[in-house]
């Protein structure tokens, strides 16, 4: 069985040892360098793939507040109005009922916004790092 690995490791050649490439001397500061920025970059990605999804959720949430409004709309004041609070139903006027929609409305958008500026800003720092990721590397490889 030994023979069988070691010649599958003689046909694979030195890349079956998979050691770290050798990193000259003056090279190790520029590699760490590029590790911790590379270390940063994921950390943005990470922020904004969080990002995305509260913009998501707060798309859906957008979406079945309309709705409720909507149906809110279409209703007098001689039909009954119950909202969830807990395990519990309590009746509410119908008023209260399509100014608590709206208040809901307002903040729900409001925070979209907030959102959508905090994604464009997570877009633009995550951009300007993968940009100086591209020079390290370059310069990385340039050196002998």
């Amino acid at each position: 069985m030994r023979r069988a690995e070691g010649a599958w490791l003689e046909a694979l050649g030195p890349r079956a040892e998979r050691r770290p490439p050798k990193i000259a001397p003056m090279a190790e500061p520029l590699q760490k360098k590029l590790q911790a920025e590379l270390e940063k970059y994921q950390q943005l990605q990470k922020e904004l793939g969080r990002a995305v999804a509260a913009r998501q959720k707060l798309e859906t949430q957008l979406t079945e507040n309309n709705i409720v409004q909507e149906e809110l709309q279409l209703l007098d004041e001689s039909n009954s109005i119950f909202r969830l609070l807990g395990p519990v139903l309590l009746p509410q006027e119908l008023r209260h009922a399509r100014e608590h929609v709206g208040k809901r409305l307002q903040y729900i958008t409001g925070e979209l916004s907030r959102c959508e500026q905090q994604s464009q800003e997570l877009q633009r720092r995550s951009e300007q790092q993968r940009q100086l990721l591209g020079r390290l590397q370059q310069e990385l490889q340039a050196r002998p």
